[in-house]
């Protein structure tokens, strides 16, 4: 779903365009919020962090030019709205932006959606394209800094800086060796699939550890390792021969 945030003055503009999102693109769109004014999208964006936002050039308080320049940073899409052809029509062409003319039209409106898909796929093969290169090992991936997506951008955290990572549903807690932790909008096989396998070992189905950070094997009151704060991580049965075998060969 596209989090979308429409900002406009004038509720029948506002009504008119989210019934033609839910119309013609269901499914598609969450639209989670309707914004009158300036001050209302600023802080409707920071709270909801859109991916697209429907936003009028012309309003009573100002412009939406004047919305963005409230934000340091602007990460999420925008498609203008105006019912007015104007000089500021032409610079938003120039920057491969896109907006759409009142009435809107549901055929340009699918148009620009498209558009906004296909920039965003692009975008994301970019991104995916940086988190390779970052994730490149330099040979052993003790000293290789791993790129763990984030809100914002990227965390990077060296490999044998992570003690163990935790499952929390569709989110893994990473605690370190310094005795902090984070929390990644990730599910634990996606961090496993990035952290280097010679060096962690999934023990269990909420649970993957630096073998290196492993001081002692268990097994009364159930299997277990022992990691480096003497913090207990519990062994599934089904991969005790596999975790003593990896220790054994370190």
């Amino acid at each position: 779903m596209i989090k979308t945030i429409i900002i406009d003055d004038e509720q029948p503009a506002r009504d008119y365009l989210e019934k033609l999102i839910t119309r013609y693109f269901p499914n598609k769109f969450a639209i989670v919020q309707k914004c009158t004014n300036i001050n209302h999208g600023f802080e409707s964006i920071k709270e909801h962090k859109p991916d697209l936002v429907f936003l009028d050039i012309r309003m009573q308080d100002g412009s939406g030019f004047d919305l963005l320049k409230l934000f340091d940073t602007v990460d999420f899409e925008i498609i203008f709205t105006t019912a007015y052809s104007e000089y500021a029509l032409e610079a938003i062409k120039q920057s491969t932006l896109d907006y759409l003319l009142k009435p809107i039209d549901q055929i340009e409106l699918g148009s620009a959606i498209k558009k906004y898909e296909k920039k965003t796929q692009y975008r994301n093969e970019l991104d995916r394209i940086r988190l390779l290169l970052e994730n490149l090992d330099n040979g052993n991936g003790l000293h290789s800094k791993i790129a763990f997506p984030s809100g914002d951008g990227y965390k990077l955290v060296r490999a044998n800086y992570i003690q163990y990572c935790k499952a929390d549903g569709n989110y893994t807690k990473v605690y370190q060796v310094d005795g902090s932790s984070f929390v990644l909008a990730r599910t634990l096989k996606k961090i496993e699939e990035q952290l280097p396998s010679h060096l962690f070992l999934r023990i269990h189905k909420s649970y993957l550890v630096n073998l290196n950070c492993i001081k002692e094997y268990g097994n009364s009151d159930g299997n277990y390792v022992t990691i480096a704060n003497n913090e207990r991580l519990p062994i599934a049965s089904r991969k005790k021969a596999e975790v003593i075998e990896r220790i054994l060969e370190r």
